[in-house]
C-alpha cells in the first residue's frame, strides 16, 4: 500500500514511528505537510496537489493534524475521502472530537460518565452556574484550548467569577466543569485501536498541579485498568467515530469519567511506558480495514 501521513513535522516521534512501522511491513510512505496541500474541488474528478504533483495513487491516509490547523486539515482529509482514499480517522470524527462542547454533549447523550459540565454565553448568575456543576471548586476550560492550555482550577466563587468574566470579556467560549478531587491530579490515557484498548498508562501531575499532562512536568506509569474503564474508553471512541484515539479518563468515586477523546494521540509516552509496539498495530489495522472508497462520510460533509 501507499500510505500518506498528514504531519507538519516528519521528525516528530509519532510520525517517525508510523513511518518505521509501515516501511517495516513493506508499505510506501509519504509525509505531507497538510498546509502545503492544495485542492481542486470538482464533481467528477476531485484532486489534491502537493508541490506541483497530483496525488492520485494514495491508498490510505493517517491524519496527524494539530489542533491549530484543524479546519484546513479536515478539509484536506475530506478531499482524500472524496477521492476514495481510506482514512484511518475520518474528517467528521476528528472535527466532532475537537469540538469540546459537541463531544461532551454526544457522550452525555449516550450515557458515558462525564464530569458535570456547564456552558453559558452571558450568565446572569455565575453563582448559580457554579452550583449547577457542584462547585466551587470548578475547572474552567477554554473550548479552543489544547494540552492543558486554557484550563484553570478556581477554588472559590470569587476566583471562578473573575476567570469566567475575563474569558467571556475576551470573546472566548468556556466550559465550567465539576472538579473531581478524588482523582488526585491523575488520569488514565487509554489508547484505543478499533474495538479494544491496546495500551493504558496513568499520568500524574507534578506536586501542586491538577493537570496531568506529561509535557507540563507530569509523570506516567503502567496501570491496570478495570473492565468498566476499558468499556468506557471503547464506547467513547465509537461514539466519536474514531478508529484510533486516546481516551482520557478520571477515576471518580462514582466510576470512570471521560475528560477528552484525542484523535491524534502521541505514541512516545505510551510506547515507552507500556513497551508495546503501537505504531505497528496502527499499520496492521490499516492493512485489515484500508479498502479504497471505504469511508462512511464520503460525500456527506
Amino acid at each position: 500500500m501507499k500510505i500518506a501521513i498528514l504531519s507538519r513535522n516528519p521528525k516528530l516521534y509519532s510520525t517517525r514511528r508510523l513511518i518505521e512501522a509501515a516501511e517495516a511491513r513493506n508499505h510506501e510512505v509519504v509525509v505531507l505537510d497538510v498546509l502545503r496541500c492544495y485542492m481542486s474541488i470538482a464533481s467528477h474528478r476531485p484532486s489534491i496537489h502537493y508541490k506541483g504533483k497530483d496525488l492520485t495513487d494514495i491508498d490510505a491516509v493517517i491524519p496527524r493534524i494539530g489542533a491549530s490547523v484543524t479546519f484546513y486539515g479536515a478539509a484536506v482529509l475530506r478531499q482524500f475521502e472524496m477521492m476514495g482514499v481510506y482514512p484511518l480517522n475520518e474528517s467528521v470524527a476528528i472535527t466532532r472530537s475537537r469540538d469540546k462542547l459537541r463531544a461532551t454533549q454526544l457522550l452525555a447523550r449516550r450515557g458515558i460518565g462525564l464530569p458535570v459540565t456547564g456552558f453559558a454565553n452571558k450568565p446572569d448568575d455565575i453563582e448559580d452556574l457554579l452550583r449547577m456543576v457542584g462547585g466551587p471548586p470548578v475547572v474552567i476550560k477554554l473550548l479552543s484550548g489544547t494540552q492543558g492550555i486554557g484550563v484553570v482550577l478556581a477554588e472559590t466563587s470569587k476566583a471562578a467569577e473573575t476567570v469566567i468574566e475575563s474569558f467571556l470579556g475576551l470573546k472566548a467560549e468556556v466550559l465550567v466543569q465539576e472538579y473531581i478531587k478524588e482523582a488526585g491530579g491523575a488520569d488514565l490515557r487509554c489508547f484505543v485501536i478499533g474495538d479494544k484498548v491496546v495500551a493504558a498508562m496513568k499520568r500524574q501531575g507534578k506536586d501542586g498541579e491538577f493537570r496531568s499532562n506529561i509535557h507540563r512536568g507530569g509523570s506516567a506509569n503502567l496501570v491496570k485498568i478495570t473492565p468498566e474503564e476499558r468499556s468506557t474508553a471503547v464506547r467513547a471512541a465509537k461514539i466519536m467515530g474514531l478508529n484510533v484515539c486516546g481516551v482520557d479518563i478520571l477515576r471518580a468515586n462514582h466510576g470512570p469519567v471521560v475528560m477528552e477523546v484525542n484523535s491524534s494521540p502521541g505514541l512516545q509516552g505510551i510506547e515507552n511506558i507500556t513497551n508495546k509496539d503501537i505504531g505497528t498495530q496502527v499499520i496492521q489495522f490499516i492493512e485489515k480495514n484500508g479498502v479504497r472508497g471505504k469511508t462512511k462520510t464520503r460525500g456527506q460533509g
